[in-house]
């Protein structure tokens, strides 16, 4: 007996903007979760989603997106300085050897 290959379904994830979630937001508010999902193609789960991260943080995700790549920076910042202070320290160790 030959056993049939299930083919590779691959889950694909989109990507919405700050901006079109703001707006799905705002004719939720005004339209209703369901009737908007309906028209916009997406779940109501996902609609749901966004409605409670926007009230958790209680910033619009525009802002939200600004803090986090500000955040981020500022953590490749704190590595690289990390980097350079244990380097100077290796670099001072080696060079106080008695002669």
């Amino acid at each position: 007996m030959k056993t049939k290959k299930e083919p590779n379904l691959q889950i694909v994830r989109n990507k919405y903007t700050p901006q079109f979630k703001e707006q799905a937001l705002e004719r939720a508010d005004r339209d209703g979760i369901p009737t908007v999902s309906k028209d916009l193609g997406l779940t109501e789960a996902t609609l749901y989603a966004w409605r409670a991260k926007r009230r958790q943080t209680g910033q619009p995700f525009e802002e939200q997106k600004l803090q986090q790549a500000e955040m981020a920076r500022l953590k490749r910042e704190n590595a690289r300085l990390e980097d350079e202070v244990a380097f100077l320290k290796r670099r001072r160790r080696t060079s106080k050897l008695p002669k």
